[in-house]
C-alpha cells in the first residue's frame, strides 16, 4: 500500500502529465480525470458519458475499446492519424484497473485511458492543441453541414449541421461513410472533383454555390447548396472540404410565396371581373328579356310551318341560355352584403345531398359520409356556402359520369381554428394543365352548352369573402379532392374590398 505521502506525489504526477488520463466506469461514465484532461475539455466531464465528451455521440460505439477491456480483462489499443498532423501516430491505450482488494478474476470496475503522440515538432504540441480545439469548436457550431474526406473518401470532420441534414451519427460519418455514400450515386462525388479540379466553376480548387442532392439515411434526398474546395499540403491534394447549406427550408418558403402570390393574382382577377360583369350582366339583361319575349308571342299568336316555330324555339332556348349566364354573371358581381351568422356545416352537408341524391345523374353514385361531429358552428352566408357546395359536388357527379363514389368529409383543426371540408370523387381526375385555370373565370372543360365556366369561379369568390381557402388536387388512385377551409372566428368586416361584396355579423 502507498503511503499518503507516495499518493499525494503520484496524484500530482498525474495531474502533472500533459495528456489526457480519465478513469471510466463500465457503464460508460467518467469517474475521474487529471487536471490537464479538465482543462482541455474546459467543462466539467466528471459524471458524464465518455461518449459523448469524447466523441460528441447520443450511445456507447459500436466498437468500443473499453468494453474490449473490460471483457478480456486485458488492455486495449486503438490508433490513428490526425489530417492536421499527418505524420503524428496518436494512440489511445485503454486497461482495466486492478480491484481495490487485490484479489484476482474479480469484475472490473474501472478502465483507465491514456492517450500518447510523438510529435515530431516539439515545440508546436501546445499550440497545435489551442488551435485545434478552436478549430474543431468552430467547425461543429456552424449552422451548414461541414463535410471533409481525405483522398480515399474517408470522411474526418463531420459536424452537427451534417448530423441534422444526413440523419446519420457523427459516429456513423466518421467511422463507417465514404464521401460518396452521402450523395444518391456514386459518380456525383467524382463530378464535383471534375468540377473542383477545373478552373469554370470558381476557380481552380474551389467550387461556388453548387446545387446537388444529398441522400438521406432514409433514402430521402435533401437538396443542397454546396461550396467546397480542396485542401493542398504545398501543390499536393490532402483532401476536400465541403459546405452544405440545407434549402428545404428556403424551397418550401419559396413555394409557400409563389402560392400566395397566385392567390393574390386570383383575387384580383376576381376583383377586376367581378365590377366588369356587372356592367354587362345590366346592359345585356334588358334586350335578352325583349328577345325572350317577343319570340313567346310570335309563337303563341301565329299559325306558322312547323319549321319556322323550331327556329324561333332555338331563338327562345339560345336566348335563356344567356340570360341564365347573364344571371351567374349578377351572382358573381353581386354587392349585397354577406349575411354572417355560426352554422352547422354538417348539417348544410347533409341538406344540400338530401336535394341532389334522388336525382337521375346521382342513382349510381355511392355516397360516403364521414362528418367530424366535433365540428363547432362555422360563421358564415349559409346560403352562398351551400352554393359552394351544391357546384362541387354537381361538377363530380358529372366528372363520374354518374358512376362512380362520392366522399365528403368534415373535420376540426383545432390548433388552426379551422374548419375543414373535403369533397372527392373517383373520376378521371383534372389533367395537369387545367389544375392551374381551374378556378380562372369562364374556363371550363364541358362541353359547349353544358357549363358557363363560372362555377368555381364564383366558389373561390364565396370561400374567399368567408376569409378561406379554396384547394384542388387529384388523388394518387384516381379522381379529384377540392379542399376547403373556413375559419372558426370570422373578423368583424370584411378584410376585402374587391367589388364583390362585404360581410357582416348577425348573431343567430
Amino acid at each position: 500500500m502507498h503511503t499518503d505521502a507516495e499518493k499525494e506525489y503520484l496524484i500530482r504526477a498525474i495531474d502533472g502529465f500533459q495528456r489526457k488520463i480519465i478513469v471510466v466506469s463500465p457503464d460508460h461514465v467518467i469517474l475521474a480525470a487529471n487536471e490537464f484532461t479538465k482543462h482541455r475539455f474546459n467543462r466539467d466531464i466528471i459524471g458524464r458519458s465518455c461518449h459523448e465528451v469524447l466523441w460528441n455521440c447520443d450511445s456507447p460505439c459500436e466498437e468500443c475499446p473499453m468494453e474490449k477491456s473490460v471483457q478480456n480483462h486485458a488492455p486495449t489499443v486503438i490508433q490513428k492519424s490526425s489530417f492536421l498532423a499527418q505524420e503524428k501516430n496518436y494512440c489511445n491505450y485503454f486497461y482495466p484497473l486492478p480491484p481495490a482488494d487485490g484479489s484476482k478474476g474479480a469484475p472490473v470496475d474501472a478502465i483507465a485511458m491514456l492517450d500518447f503522440d510523438v510529435p515530431l515538432v516539439e515545440g508546436l504540441e501546445e499550440k497545435l492543441q489551442r488551435s485545434n480545439a478552436f478549430l474543431k469548436n468552430l467547425i461543429l457550431s456552424s449552422v451548414d453541414g461541414v463535410i471533409a474526406a481525405d483522398r480515399q473518401g474517408k470522411i474526418f470532420i463531420f459536424n452537427d449541421a451534417a448530423v441534422e441534414i444526413t440523419g446519420y451519427s457523427m459516429y456513423e460519418g466518421l467511422h463507417k461513410l465514404m464521401i460518396h455514400d452521402i450523395y444518391p450515386q456514386d459518380d456525383i462525388a467524382y463530378d464535383i472533383m471534375k468540377k473542383l479540379r477545373s478552373k469554370a466553376f470558381g476557380g481552380k480548387g474551389k467550387l461556388k454555390l453548387y446545387q446537388v442532392d444529398l441522400q438521406h439515411k432514409d433514402g430521402s434526398t435533401v437538396p443542397i447548396r454546396l461550396n467546397a474546395s480542396i485542401v493542398y499540403d504545398g501543390r499536393e491534394e490532402v483532401a476536400t472540404i465541403g459546405f452544405f447549406h440545407d434549402l428545404r427550408e428556403e424551397i418550401e418558403m419559396k413555394e409557400q410565396l409563389e402560392k400566395t402570390r397566385l392567390q393574390l393574382l386570383q383575387a384580383d382577377k376576381m376583383a377586376s371581373l367581378g365590377k366588369l360583369s356587372a356592367g354587362v350582366a345590366h346592359q345585356l339583361n334588358n334586350p335578352l328579356g325583349s328577345i325572350t319575349l317577343f319570340t313567346k308571342l310570335v309563337l303563341e299568336d301565329y299559325d306558322l310551318e312547323e319549321a319556322i316555330q323550331e327556329d324561333l324555339s332555338r331563338i327562345l332556348k339560345d336566348a335563356q341560355r344567356c340570360r341564365d349566364t347573364v344571371k351567374e354573371l349578377l351572382e358573381f358581381a353581386r354587392q349585397t352584403r354577406y349575411q354572417i351568422k355560426p352554422h352547422d356545416i354538417n348539417t348544410a352537408l347533409a341538406r344540400t345531398l338530401f336535394l341532389l341524391d334522388k336525382q337521375t345523374l346521382f342513382h349510381n353514385i355511392e355516397i360516403h359520409r364521414d362528418f367530424d361531429d366535433s365540428l363547432p358552428l362555422v360563421p358564415g352566408d349559409i346560403q352562398q356556402l351551400n352554393h359552394v357546395f351544391m357546384n362541387l359536388i354537381i361538377n363530380a357527379a358529372q366528372a363520374m359520369g354518374g358512376e362512380g363514389e362520392l366522399h365528403l368529409k368534415t373535420e376540426h383543426l383545432p390548433d388552426r381554428s379551422r374548419a375543414v371540408i373535403e369533397i372527392s370523387d373517383t373520376g378521371p381526375g383534372i389533367p395537369g394543365e387545367v389544375l392551374p385555370h381551374i378556378f380562372d373565370p369562364f374556363y371550363t372543360t364541358k362541353d359547349e352548352g353544358e357549363g358557363t365556366g363560372l362555377g368555381l369561379s364564383l366558389a373561390y369568390s364565396i370561400i374567399k369573402e368567408h376569409h378561406g381557402q379554396i384547394e384542388v388536387r387529384n388523388r394518387t388512385e384516381g379522381g379529384a379532392v377540392f379542399t376547403i377551409e373556413l375559419p372558426l372566428d370570422m373578423p368583424e368586416t370584411s378584410a376585402q374590398d374587391n367589388g364583390t361584396g362585404t360581410a357582416r355579423h348577425e348573431s343567430q
